[in-house]
């Protein structure tokens, strides 16, 4: 069974994007570029079993929400 999460992507202070579960106090991954956090984010919460994503702007205002569906599996159990 999977868990829906929710991952937010915001500029840290040393100008870095990052990608965090929320209510996890520390980031899970730094990205140069804010697309990179985003696909990050997006490939893990995919791999969570889905889940919303919220986008920061530079500004740290919300720039966009997406919801995430959980990534089908390749190989799914045989009934």
């Amino acid at each position: 069974m999977s868990i829906s999460a929710n991952r937010i992507v915001y500029k840290e202070r040393d100008g870095s994007w990052a990608n965090k579960l929320q209510g996890e106090k520390r980031p899970s991954t730094f990205h140069r570029m804010q697309e990179e956090a985003i696909a990050s984010a997006r490939d893990m919460l995919e791999n969570e079993g889905g889940g919303k994503l919220t986008i920061k702007g530079e500004d740290g205002l919300i720039r966009g929400k997406n919801t995430v569906p959980p990534r089908k599996d390749p190989h799914p159990p045989q009934r």
